[in-house]
Protein backbone atom coordinates (compact mmCIF):
# COMPACT_ATOMS: atom_id res chain seq x y z
CA UNK A 1 0.00 0.00 0.00
CA UNK A 2 1.05 3.53 -0.70
CA UNK A 3 1.84 6.14 2.01
CA UNK A 4 -0.75 8.39 0.15
CA UNK A 5 -3.04 6.26 0.57
CA UNK A 6 -2.54 4.92 4.42
CA UNK A 7 -2.24 8.73 5.55
CA UNK A 8 -5.93 9.16 3.95
CA UNK A 9 -7.23 5.54 5.02
CA UNK A 10 -6.14 6.64 9.05
CA UNK A 11 -7.42 10.17 8.67
CA UNK A 12 -11.11 8.30 7.56
CA UNK A 13 -10.67 6.13 10.72
CA UNK A 14 -9.95 8.71 13.31
CA UNK A 15 -13.43 11.27 12.05
CA UNK A 16 -14.87 8.27 13.47
CA UNK A 17 -14.06 9.45 16.69
CA UNK A 18 -16.20 12.84 16.64
CA UNK A 19 -18.92 10.94 15.63
CA UNK A 20 -18.70 8.24 17.85
CA UNK A 21 -18.70 11.24 20.46
CA UNK A 22 -22.26 13.44 18.77
CA UNK A 23 -23.78 10.05 19.10
CA UNK A 24 -22.76 9.14 22.60
CA UNK A 25 -24.40 12.86 23.63
CA UNK A 26 -27.13 13.45 20.73
CA UNK A 27 -28.50 9.92 20.03
CA UNK A 28 -27.56 7.72 16.48
CA UNK A 29 -29.78 9.88 14.17
CA UNK A 30 -27.41 13.30 15.09
CA UNK A 31 -24.30 11.16 14.93
CA UNK A 32 -25.76 9.76 11.32
CA UNK A 33 -26.73 13.40 9.82
CA UNK A 34 -23.34 14.22 10.65
CA UNK A 35 -21.03 11.40 9.27
CA UNK A 36 -21.32 12.51 5.80
CA UNK A 37 -19.99 15.74 5.99
CA UNK A 38 -17.15 14.91 8.44
CA UNK A 39 -16.40 12.46 6.38
CA UNK A 40 -16.14 14.40 3.23
CA UNK A 41 -14.28 17.38 5.17
CA UNK A 42 -11.63 14.54 6.53
CA UNK A 43 -11.47 13.05 2.78
CA UNK A 44 -9.71 16.24 1.31
CA UNK A 45 -7.99 17.89 4.42
CA UNK A 46 -6.21 14.19 4.68
CA UNK A 47 -5.66 14.13 0.98
CA UNK A 48 -4.00 17.55 0.82
CA UNK A 49 -1.59 16.88 4.15
CA UNK A 50 -0.72 12.78 2.29
CA UNK A 51 0.22 15.17 -0.77
CA UNK A 52 2.40 17.44 0.83
CA UNK A 53 3.98 14.31 3.13
CA UNK A 54 4.75 12.37 0.14
CA UNK A 55 5.52 14.24 -2.92
CA UNK A 56 9.10 15.25 -1.31
CA UNK A 57 9.66 11.61 -0.66
CA UNK A 58 8.91 10.60 -4.24
CA UNK A 59 10.90 13.30 -5.33
CA UNK A 60 13.86 12.39 -3.28
CA UNK A 61 13.53 8.19 -4.69
CA UNK A 62 13.29 9.71 -8.07
CA UNK A 63 16.52 11.44 -7.68
CA UNK A 64 18.20 8.38 -5.89
CA UNK A 65 17.25 6.47 -8.74
CA UNK A 66 18.78 8.55 -11.15
CA UNK A 67 21.86 8.69 -9.13
CA UNK A 68 22.16 4.80 -9.09
CA UNK A 69 22.15 5.09 -13.03
CA UNK A 70 25.17 7.73 -12.89
CA UNK A 71 24.17 10.58 -13.26
CA UNK A 72 25.66 12.98 -10.31
CA UNK A 73 24.08 16.10 -11.80
CA UNK A 74 20.77 15.62 -9.90
CA UNK A 75 19.80 18.74 -7.94
CA UNK A 76 18.05 17.28 -4.73
CA UNK A 77 15.37 20.13 -3.71
CA UNK A 78 15.00 21.13 -0.23
CA UNK A 79 11.68 20.18 1.86
CA UNK A 80 9.51 22.22 4.33
CA UNK A 81 9.18 18.81 6.40
CA UNK A 82 12.10 18.62 8.66
CA UNK A 83 12.71 15.34 8.71
CA UNK A 84 12.42 15.12 4.62
CA UNK A 85 14.82 18.01 4.51
CA UNK A 86 17.63 16.33 6.80
CA UNK A 87 17.71 13.38 4.37
CA UNK A 88 17.75 15.68 1.61
CA UNK A 89 21.03 17.55 3.29
CA UNK A 90 22.56 14.14 4.18
CA UNK A 91 22.57 12.48 0.36
CA UNK A 92 23.76 15.48 -0.84
CA UNK A 93 27.06 15.49 0.93
CA UNK A 94 27.36 11.75 0.11
CA UNK A 95 26.90 13.00 -3.77
CA UNK A 96 29.30 15.41 -3.40
CA UNK A 97 32.15 13.25 -1.49
CA UNK A 98 31.38 10.90 -4.27
CA UNK A 99 32.01 13.28 -7.02
CA UNK A 100 34.91 14.39 -5.39
CA UNK A 101 36.72 10.82 -5.20
CA UNK A 102 35.88 10.25 -8.76
CA UNK A 103 37.74 13.69 -9.76
CA UNK A 104 41.18 12.57 -7.42
CA UNK A 105 41.03 9.24 -9.64
CA UNK A 106 40.63 10.81 -12.86
CA UNK A 107 37.43 8.86 -13.58
CA UNK A 108 34.98 10.34 -15.98
CA UNK A 109 31.76 10.33 -14.57
CA UNK A 110 29.11 7.54 -15.21
CA UNK A 111 32.25 5.31 -16.31
CA UNK A 112 32.34 3.59 -13.17
CA UNK A 113 28.65 3.34 -13.51
CA UNK A 114 28.94 2.53 -17.29
CA UNK A 115 31.70 -0.20 -16.80
CA UNK A 116 29.80 -2.34 -13.66
CA UNK A 117 26.73 -2.51 -15.72
CA UNK A 118 28.58 -3.79 -18.90
CA UNK A 119 30.47 -5.86 -17.06
CA UNK A 120 27.21 -7.87 -15.33
CA UNK A 121 26.07 -7.94 -18.69
CA UNK A 122 28.83 -9.28 -20.52
CA UNK A 123 29.08 -12.07 -17.50
CA UNK A 124 25.41 -12.76 -17.72
CA UNK A 125 25.97 -13.37 -21.51
CA UNK A 126 28.77 -15.74 -21.11
CA UNK A 127 26.86 -17.42 -18.71
CA UNK A 128 23.98 -17.83 -20.71
CA UNK A 129 26.57 -19.06 -23.56
CA UNK A 130 27.96 -21.67 -21.65
CA UNK A 131 24.33 -23.27 -19.89
CA UNK A 132 23.59 -23.14 -24.27
CA UNK A 133 26.81 -24.83 -25.31
CA UNK A 134 27.39 -27.25 -22.49
CA UNK A 135 26.47 -30.84 -23.71
CA UNK A 136 25.63 -31.45 -19.75
CA UNK A 137 23.09 -30.69 -17.43
CA UNK A 138 23.38 -28.32 -14.70
CA UNK A 139 21.30 -28.55 -11.74
CA UNK A 140 21.10 -27.28 -7.92
CA UNK A 141 19.32 -28.31 -4.87
CA UNK A 142 19.03 -26.51 -1.79
CA UNK A 143 19.92 -27.79 1.38
CA UNK A 144 16.14 -29.57 1.80
CA UNK A 145 17.23 -31.26 -1.39
CA UNK A 146 14.22 -29.59 -3.64
CA UNK A 147 15.43 -28.22 -7.09
CA UNK A 148 15.94 -24.50 -7.73
CA UNK A 149 17.84 -24.54 -11.00
CA UNK A 150 17.87 -26.67 -13.63
CA UNK A 151 19.37 -25.90 -17.59
CA UNK A 152 17.68 -26.30 -20.34
CA UNK A 153 19.57 -29.41 -21.44
CA UNK A 154 17.58 -31.30 -19.24
CA UNK A 155 14.66 -31.30 -22.16
CA UNK A 156 16.53 -33.35 -24.55
CA UNK A 157 18.06 -35.46 -21.98
CA UNK A 158 15.00 -36.16 -19.78
CA UNK A 159 12.31 -34.82 -21.69
CA UNK A 160 11.21 -32.36 -18.64
CA UNK A 161 11.37 -28.44 -19.01
CA UNK A 162 13.16 -26.75 -15.71
CA UNK A 163 10.24 -25.16 -14.84
CA UNK A 164 8.58 -28.73 -14.36
CA UNK A 165 11.25 -29.99 -12.20
CA UNK A 166 11.76 -26.61 -10.10
CA UNK A 167 10.66 -27.75 -6.56
CA UNK A 168 10.58 -30.69 -6.84
CA UNK A 169 13.65 -33.41 -5.31
CA UNK A 170 15.61 -35.51 -7.84
CA UNK A 171 14.93 -38.51 -5.99
CA UNK A 172 11.83 -38.43 -8.03
CA UNK A 173 13.35 -37.91 -11.63
CA UNK A 174 16.35 -40.86 -11.06
CA UNK A 175 15.83 -44.87 -12.08
CA UNK A 176 14.36 -46.85 -8.76
CA UNK A 177 17.56 -48.50 -8.88
CA UNK A 178 19.85 -45.82 -8.06
CA UNK A 179 17.05 -44.03 -5.82
CA UNK A 180 18.70 -44.99 -2.59
CA UNK A 181 22.46 -44.13 -3.75
CA UNK A 182 21.33 -40.73 -4.73
CA UNK A 183 19.57 -40.34 -0.99
CA UNK A 184 22.97 -41.81 0.42
CA UNK A 185 25.67 -39.69 -1.76
CA UNK A 186 23.41 -36.43 -1.06
CA UNK A 187 23.23 -37.38 2.89
CA UNK A 188 27.11 -37.92 3.34
CA UNK A 189 27.92 -35.14 0.56
CA UNK A 190 26.10 -32.62 2.64
CA UNK A 191 28.00 -33.94 6.23
CA UNK A 192 31.44 -33.28 4.68
CA UNK A 193 33.51 -30.06 5.26
CA UNK A 194 34.73 -30.15 1.88
CA UNK A 195 34.31 -28.12 -1.36
CA UNK A 196 35.78 -30.60 -3.41
CA UNK A 197 33.54 -32.38 -6.04
CA UNK A 198 32.78 -35.83 -6.79
CA UNK A 199 32.00 -38.17 -9.47
CA UNK A 200 29.16 -41.21 -9.71
CA UNK A 201 27.15 -42.80 -12.31
CA UNK A 202 22.88 -42.52 -11.83
CA UNK A 203 20.41 -43.79 -14.03
CA UNK A 204 17.66 -41.01 -14.88
CA UNK A 205 14.36 -41.95 -15.27
CA UNK A 206 13.03 -40.42 -19.13
CA UNK A 207 9.84 -38.77 -18.88
CA UNK A 208 8.76 -41.09 -22.03
CA UNK A 209 9.99 -43.95 -19.43
CA UNK A 210 13.23 -45.01 -20.01
CA UNK A 211 16.13 -44.86 -18.55
CA UNK A 212 18.95 -42.14 -19.12
CA UNK A 213 22.63 -43.25 -17.88
CA UNK A 214 24.61 -40.10 -17.12
CA UNK A 215 28.17 -39.43 -15.65
CA UNK A 216 27.86 -36.98 -12.37
CA UNK A 217 29.52 -34.57 -10.64
CA UNK A 218 28.60 -33.36 -7.37
CA UNK A 219 30.17 -30.11 -5.32
CA UNK A 220 28.32 -28.45 -2.79
CA UNK A 221 27.43 -24.45 -2.56
CA UNK A 222 28.55 -21.95 -0.13
CA UNK A 223 27.16 -18.45 0.09
CA UNK A 224 29.53 -15.88 1.01
CA UNK A 225 29.74 -16.10 4.59
CA UNK A 226 30.62 -19.98 4.27
CA UNK A 227 26.63 -21.48 4.89
CA UNK A 228 25.81 -24.19 3.24
CA UNK A 229 23.63 -23.63 0.66
CA UNK A 230 22.87 -27.04 -1.52
CA UNK A 231 24.50 -29.05 -4.23
CA UNK A 232 25.27 -28.15 -7.51
CA UNK A 233 25.61 -31.53 -10.32
CA UNK A 234 26.76 -31.49 -14.06
CA UNK A 235 25.42 -34.76 -15.36
CA UNK A 236 26.53 -35.97 -18.90
CA UNK A 237 24.81 -38.74 -21.30
CA UNK A 238 26.63 -41.58 -21.36
CA UNK A 239 24.29 -44.39 -22.16
CA UNK A 240 25.63 -44.90 -25.64
CA UNK A 241 28.79 -45.67 -23.97
CA UNK A 242 27.45 -48.03 -21.56
CA UNK A 243 25.29 -49.72 -24.67
CA UNK A 244 28.86 -50.45 -26.10
CA UNK A 245 30.68 -51.57 -23.07
CA UNK A 246 27.33 -54.16 -22.66
CA UNK A 247 27.83 -55.47 -26.37
CA UNK A 248 32.00 -55.63 -25.73
CA UNK A 249 31.19 -57.55 -22.59
CA UNK A 250 29.03 -59.94 -24.60
CA UNK A 251 31.39 -60.56 -27.57
CA UNK A 252 34.08 -60.82 -24.70
CA UNK A 253 32.02 -63.43 -22.76
CA UNK A 254 31.04 -65.20 -26.46
CA UNK A 255 34.85 -66.01 -28.02
CA UNK A 256 35.64 -66.74 -23.91
CA UNK A 257 33.22 -69.63 -24.53
CA UNK A 258 34.30 -70.20 -28.14
CA UNK A 259 37.81 -70.66 -27.17
CA UNK A 260 36.33 -72.99 -24.31
CA UNK A 261 34.68 -75.39 -27.05
CA UNK A 262 38.20 -75.40 -28.90
CA UNK A 263 40.24 -76.55 -25.77
CA UNK A 264 37.57 -79.25 -25.06
CA UNK A 265 37.46 -80.18 -28.82
CA UNK A 266 41.40 -80.48 -29.25
CA UNK A 267 41.64 -82.64 -26.40
CA UNK A 268 39.53 -84.39 -28.13
CA UNK A 269 40.76 -84.85 -31.71
CA UNK A 270 42.01 -87.87 -33.51
CA UNK A 271 45.31 -89.07 -33.06
CA UNK A 272 47.91 -88.97 -36.46
CA UNK A 273 47.00 -93.25 -37.06
CA UNK A 274 43.25 -92.09 -37.12
CA UNK A 275 41.88 -91.46 -40.41
CA UNK A 276 39.22 -88.73 -40.32
CA UNK A 277 35.64 -90.37 -41.20
CA UNK A 278 33.76 -87.92 -43.38
CA UNK A 279 30.97 -87.96 -40.71
CA UNK A 280 33.77 -86.42 -38.00
CA UNK A 281 33.44 -83.00 -39.76
CA UNK A 282 31.74 -80.72 -38.22
CA UNK A 283 27.38 -80.48 -37.31
CA UNK A 284 26.04 -79.24 -34.75
CA UNK A 285 24.59 -82.38 -33.51
CA UNK A 286 28.42 -83.50 -33.23
CA UNK A 287 29.75 -80.32 -31.92
CA UNK A 288 31.49 -82.19 -29.05
CA UNK A 289 33.31 -84.11 -31.07
CA UNK A 290 34.13 -81.65 -33.90
CA UNK A 291 37.60 -80.13 -34.55
CA UNK A 292 38.27 -76.68 -35.35
CA UNK A 293 41.64 -75.19 -36.01
CA UNK A 294 40.00 -71.71 -36.31
CA UNK A 295 37.32 -69.85 -35.65
CA UNK A 296 35.76 -65.99 -36.47
CA UNK A 297 33.41 -63.85 -36.51
CA UNK A 298 31.73 -61.63 -39.26
CA UNK A 299 28.63 -59.20 -39.45
CA UNK A 300 25.81 -59.31 -41.58
CA UNK A 301 27.65 -57.21 -44.33
CA UNK A 302 30.23 -60.39 -44.30
CA UNK A 303 32.82 -58.05 -42.64
CA UNK A 304 35.35 -60.01 -40.37
CA UNK A 305 34.86 -58.19 -36.62
CA UNK A 306 37.26 -60.70 -34.91
CA UNK A 307 39.16 -63.76 -35.11
CA UNK A 308 41.51 -66.24 -33.22
CA UNK A 309 45.02 -64.65 -33.73
CA UNK A 310 46.33 -68.03 -34.76
CA UNK A 311 44.20 -67.50 -38.38
CA UNK A 312 44.97 -64.36 -39.28
CA UNK A 313 48.78 -65.49 -38.49
CA UNK A 314 48.79 -68.67 -40.56
CA UNK A 315 47.42 -66.87 -43.34
CA UNK A 316 50.01 -64.35 -42.97
CA UNK A 317 47.90 -61.20 -41.93
CA UNK A 318 48.42 -59.20 -38.96
CA UNK A 319 45.38 -58.19 -37.01
CA UNK A 320 44.62 -54.56 -38.47
CA UNK A 321 44.85 -55.63 -41.97
CA UNK A 322 43.09 -59.28 -41.16
CA UNK A 323 39.67 -57.32 -39.49
CA UNK A 324 39.86 -54.55 -42.80
CA UNK A 325 38.69 -57.79 -44.94
CA UNK A 326 35.70 -59.37 -45.48
CA UNK A 327 34.95 -62.46 -46.37
CA UNK A 328 35.25 -61.73 -50.32
CA UNK A 329 38.72 -61.03 -49.23
CA UNK A 330 39.46 -64.15 -47.34
CA UNK A 331 37.20 -66.99 -49.75
CA UNK A 332 39.59 -67.66 -52.55
CA UNK A 333 36.92 -67.89 -55.38
CA UNK A 334 33.92 -66.41 -54.28
CA UNK A 335 32.18 -63.06 -55.43
CA UNK A 336 29.91 -60.60 -52.85
CA UNK A 337 26.79 -61.63 -54.69
CA UNK A 338 27.63 -65.36 -54.37
CA UNK A 339 28.50 -64.47 -50.33
CA UNK A 340 25.46 -62.58 -50.13
CA UNK A 341 23.27 -66.18 -51.33
CA UNK A 342 25.44 -68.21 -48.71
CA UNK A 343 24.48 -65.87 -45.92
CA UNK A 344 20.84 -65.53 -45.95
CA UNK A 345 21.30 -69.20 -46.64
CA UNK A 346 21.93 -69.63 -43.57
CA UNK A 347 19.96 -67.01 -41.83
CA UNK A 348 17.28 -69.23 -43.10
CA UNK A 349 18.82 -72.55 -41.84
CA UNK A 350 20.98 -71.50 -38.61
CA UNK A 351 23.78 -73.32 -39.99
CA UNK A 352 26.04 -74.27 -42.60
CA UNK A 353 29.14 -76.39 -43.42
CA UNK A 354 30.86 -76.27 -46.67
CA UNK A 355 34.22 -77.13 -48.11
CA UNK A 356 36.28 -73.71 -49.47
CA UNK A 357 38.93 -72.19 -49.90
CA UNK A 358 41.34 -69.39 -48.00
CA UNK A 359 43.76 -66.79 -49.39
CA UNK A 360 46.77 -66.65 -47.55
CA UNK A 361 48.83 -62.97 -47.96
CA UNK A 362 51.16 -64.84 -50.27
CA UNK A 363 49.16 -65.60 -52.91
CA UNK A 364 48.64 -69.52 -51.54
CA UNK A 365 45.87 -71.36 -50.45
CA UNK A 366 44.77 -73.41 -48.02
CA UNK A 367 41.66 -76.08 -48.51
CA UNK A 368 39.37 -75.77 -45.31
CA UNK A 369 35.77 -76.73 -43.99
CA UNK A 370 34.00 -74.13 -42.95
CA UNK A 371 30.83 -74.37 -40.32
CA UNK A 372 29.05 -71.06 -39.90
CA UNK A 373 26.25 -70.52 -37.63
CA UNK A 374 24.02 -67.45 -37.26
CA UNK A 375 23.24 -65.71 -34.06
CA UNK A 376 20.07 -64.03 -34.35
CA UNK A 377 20.29 -62.37 -30.75
CA UNK A 378 24.15 -60.81 -31.92
CA UNK A 379 23.09 -60.35 -35.89
CA UNK A 380 26.30 -61.93 -37.02
CA UNK A 381 27.92 -65.38 -38.08
CA UNK A 382 30.31 -67.33 -36.42
CA UNK A 383 32.67 -69.32 -38.71
CA UNK A 384 34.49 -72.39 -37.67
CA UNK A 385 37.55 -73.65 -39.61
CA UNK A 386 39.16 -76.44 -39.92
CA UNK A 387 42.07 -77.13 -42.17
CA UNK A 388 42.34 -79.88 -45.31
CA UNK A 389 45.67 -78.70 -46.69
CA UNK A 390 47.57 -76.17 -47.90
CA UNK A 391 48.45 -75.51 -51.66
CA UNK A 392 51.44 -73.43 -52.48
CA UNK A 393 51.48 -70.17 -54.92
CA UNK A 394 53.16 -71.99 -57.87
CA UNK A 395 51.39 -74.94 -57.71
CA UNK A 396 47.82 -73.81 -57.58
Amino acid sequence: MRLRELLIIMSLAISLIPVGIIGGFQGLESATAFIGLIFIVTFFVSAIIAYFITRPIETLTTNIDEISKGNLDVNIEKSEIYEINKLSESLNRVLTSLKLAIHKVGVKKGEIFEETIKAKEQAEKKYTSLLKNLESWIWEINEKGMCTFASQKITPLLGYTPQEISGKKLQDLVASEDEKKLKNIFTDLSKRKTTESISTHFCWQHKDGYNVCTKTTLQKMYDDNGNYLGIRGIATDITDLKTAEKKIDDLTNELSEIKNRQNTIVKNRPTPNQKPHESYYPTLDQETRQEFDHTFIFDEQARIIEADPALYKNLGYTRDEFLNMDLSDLEFLESNQNLMDVLNKIKKQGTITQKSIHRRKDGSSIFVIETMVYSQEQHKFICKVTEEFAVEKNHF
